[in-house]
């Protein structure tokens, strides 16, 4: 089986990683000629994969023809901003029967559609799965125990992906809830920040908890009104993302919520990162969403004014704390 995993970070290198040593025929593409030339001759990533080894076997371009020609799978690990201008670019470069798989976590600003959404608005209906859950890059890539979930409208295609990425230490479940799936990968980054500023602050674990448990409330609540089933949020996609994201130190989520809390500025922050940290955007989609739909989101509503409206964090807490008392 040939596989082109489109997005050269630390998640699209570590699948394809994890593919290579599965035996199918690999190709990893990144946007910048001079970068992939020299992942390709040193075999590293270290702007996004430090310290892993990449497979002598993995065929690493910038040449993104070269990357979708002949492919089965095409797993698509491009930041959601950027996803939609990737695509424009390979519209006809595949075959009908290839599957493409979304591992992308995030919600596109200018239209507040879903990863799978803009696929299909901009390759019509190809074949499609979703793949999330807790997957810190650096401990897949290590070989450490990690589950996720894959999700299609299609049995057939959600057992073969299952099939293709199952290993001893990567299991992969299947779930038919395509947009419970991609709103729980999406919208804990949000949370994750606001659990970030919390660690910023020097709060407790106590806050932590209620972040997290009311934090699991509105994605469940806007889940529900978008069509999710909830259920899928009790889950590895979404309680467990959700945990892992908020308090892992390699959460870049968690981290910009951290740096918040001390007082940096999103601009300052943002300008010293290498990776994308997707909860930055995906908040203003949130927030978008929550208004669209008439859902009450008072912790994403909070992150947003953290992040665009340069709101105190202490307020932010004190408004949250201080709301209208009512039932859980």
């Amino acid at each position: 089986m040939r596989i082109g995993v489109l997005g050269d970070g630390g998640w699209g290198t570590t699948l394809a990683i994890l593919l290579s040593k599965k035996g199918y025929r690999v190709s990893l593409w990144g946007a910048f000629n001079k970068y992939t030339k020299q992942i390709s001759q040193s075999r590293r990533n270290p702007k996004f994969l430090p310290g892993i080894k990449i497979p002598a076997g993995i065929e690493i371009t910038s040449d993104i023809k070269s990357a979708i020609t002949d492919k089965e799978i095409i797993v698509l690990a491009i930041p959601s901003q950027y996803t939609r201008s990737i695509l424009k670019k390979i519209k006809h470069g595949f075959s009908k029967n290839t599957i493409f798989l979304s591992v992308s976590k995030g919600i596109e600003i200018s239209s507040s559609k879903r990863i799978s959404e803009v696929i299909h608005s901009e390759l019509g209906p190809v074949k499609l799965a979703v793949l999330s859950g807790p997957t810190i890059a650096q401990e897949v890539a290590k070989g450490i125990p990690t589950t996720a979930v894959v999700a299609s409208s299609s049995k057939k295609i959600r057992k073969t992906i299952q099939s293709v990425f199952n290993t001893e230490s990567f299991r992969v479940y299947t779930n038919s809830d395509i947009i419970g799936v991609e709103l729980g990968g999406s919208l804990k980054n949000v949370i994750a920040i606001a659990c970030g500023v919390s660690d910023g602050l020097g709060f407790g674990t106590n806050t932590k908890a209620a972040i997290l448990t009311r934090g699991l409330t509105e994605i469940s609540r806007l889940g529900k009104v978008m069509g999710a089933k909830p259920e899928t949020f009790s889950g590895i996609s979404g309680l467990g993302d959700l945990v892992t994201t908020c308090i892992s130190n390699q959460s870049r989520n968690r981290m910009v919520g951290e740096l918040i809390g001390r007082g940096k500025s999103l601009k300052e922050i943002c300008r010293h990162m290498q990776m994308v940290a997707e909860g930055v955007p995906t908040t203003k989609s949130a927030y978008a969403l929550s208004i669209k739909y008439k859902i009450e989101m008072p912790i994403t509503r909070e992150v947003y004014r953290l992040l665009y409206k340069n709101k105190s964090p202490r307020q932010a807490v004190k408004d949250l704390m201080t709301r209208k008392s009512k039932e859980e």
